[in-house]
């Protein structure tokens, strides 16, 4: 289990109650993940959405869908196996 934290969210806030948890996790998991604190499966979780979902969120944010060197080089080896 984790950490449980409260957050008093001041009135100007207009997000609807059933909301807010999505939302904040939501935000929290982008930031993160953002400043390398979480790799993205971390961050996906965190924000309770699928990978695709997490992508989209990230592609809304001006990010880009997340791609590094070893998922390249992975693709490549895939690629050659298969021609």
């Amino acid at each position: 289990m984790g950490k449980k934290i409260v957050v008093e969210l001041p009135s100007m806030v207009k997000i609807p109650d059933e909301e807010v948890e999505m939302r904040v996790k939501i935000e929290l998991a982008l930031r993160l993940y953002e400043r390398g604190i979480l790799s993205f499966g971390q961050a996906r979780k965190l924000a309770g959405v699928s990978k695709w979902e997490f992508i989209e969120l990230l592609e809304k944010e001006g990010r880009g869908i997340p791609y590094d060197e070893e998922e390249l080089e992975s693709d490549l080896k895939v690629l050659e196996e298969l021609s």
